[in-house]
């Protein structure tokens, strides 16, 4: 396999498919990429030569933050909005949707599975 910015990709699909294994590197990012390595996107990533490879490791290390430098730059952006009691850092906290979404019926992504809670059975007059 393959290895481009410290990640194994798939040798068997096409590159330009392969590349979005990095975290960081969509659709776009991945075609860019390619182009100023000037490799067809549609060649195998098990076909390229080591010097596309190092090439393309090249690219993304100098122009991109993938891997675990944007999951700690994510990490620190939302301990931020935390620190400073901000609305957003509060639902991070408490695990609810950030974006303003309706949590009264929906929601169960970010809540977890139900939680049942104990009440009454029923009111005897």
């Amino acid at each position: 396999m393959p290895r481009i910015a410290g990640i194994d990709i798939p040798e068997k699909k096409k590159i330009r498919y392969s590349l979005r294994y990095i975290h960081g590197i969509g659709p776009r990012f991945a075609d860019d990429i390619l182009a100023q390595a000037g490799v067809d996107p549609d060649r195998r990533a098990g076909e390229l030569t080591e010097a596309e490879v190092v090439q393309i490791a090249s690219i993304i290390d100098n122009e991109y933050v993938v891997e675990g430098a944007l999951r700690r730059h994510n990490a620190q952006n939302i301990q931020r909005l935390r620190d400073i009691r901000s609305y957003r850092g509060d639902r991070h906290r408490r695990g609810l949707p950030v974006r303003g979404q309706r949590t009264k019926c929906n929601a169960r992504t970010r809540k977890g599975k139900k939680r049942t809670v104990a009440g009454k059975k029923g009111v005897k007059a």
